[in-house]
């Protein structure tokens, strides 16, 4: 699908500027925390914690910050108690917002998204209401800048290895496959060789709202603003907009 292209423009954009922040590695901290607390602390028979892992891993988070989280979660280590709540709503435009949290304090949280929505022109819905737009999926991109491959090759690889499809850009190979089989489809091509430049289970939106120069800068704002909060975790939305927008307001 063209649309996977314009989610992933964006959604570059965002990983960079959550690493200009330094909240990372506090935020997949937390991710690591709620796996290993809803599914133990051993990620050969917790799927959700290995994933966590491998995304902690992938930027680059220091195994000493993985190991603490996981104690914490086990109460091998003295830590505050998340709980994880999303938020549905619509930004400027009526561009579909959903957004995930992990906090130890809802009331807090909940004022903090809702007074986001409220200065950007957006307003919060109840649950259910945009939620039906997005697909859970696994998600992974090989950059094909940085070393000889072969299209036609990673394609056959990644179908093989259970791959829904695979999508080409001129500068990297898109990836898609059920979230049950994102962990087996990443294992196998890492066997092949291959190096992620992302790699996760996320929310993919089925159909865009497009906005003109105006609302992109507002919704633009409305994820740095969302993306600010320490209990913000993930904001999903579907933005298209033109290429020349988007750079000139990044």
């Amino acid at each position: 699908m063209a649309g996977h292209s314009k989610w992933s423009n964006i959604k570059h954009r965002k990983g960079a500027q959550d690493a200009k922040r330094g909240k990372l590695f506090m935020k997949l901290a937390r991710e690591i925390f709620m796996a290993a607390k809803d599914g133990g602390g051993d990620p050969d028979t917790n799927p959700t914690l290995r994933l966590a892992i491998d995304k902690a891993r992938t930027n680059n988070m220091p195994n000493d910050n993985i190991d603490r989280a996981i104690k914490k979660a086990t109460g091998d280590l003295e830590g505050v108690n998340y709980e994880e709540y999303t938020y549905e709503g619509y930004g400027p435009g009526g561009v579909a917002v959903m957004v995930k949290v992990l906090t130890d304090n809802k009331n807090r949280t909940a004022a903090d998204v809702r007074h986001a929505f409220n200065k950007n022109d957006g307003n919060l819905g109840e649950n259910g209401c945009v939620s039906f737009m997005f697909n859970r999926q696994g998600y992974l991109v090989i950059d094909r800048n940085s070393a000889d491959i072969d299209e036609e090759s990673v394609m056959l690889e990644a179908i093989e290895a259970g791959a829904e499809e695979m999508e080409t850009t001129d500068e990297q190979f898109e990836i898609f496959t059920e979230p049950e089989a994102f962990s087996d489809v990443k294992a196998d091509l890492e066997e092949s060789g291959y190096a992620f430049k992302s790699a996760e289970v996320t929310m993919i939106p089925e159909t865009y709202t497009f906005l003109e120069e105006e609302g992109v800068e507002k919704m633009l704002k409305l994820i740095d603003m969302l993306e600010d909060n320490d209990d913000v975790q993930e904001v999903y939305h579907n933005l298209d907009a033109d290429e020349e927008v988007l750079e000139k307001l990044s």
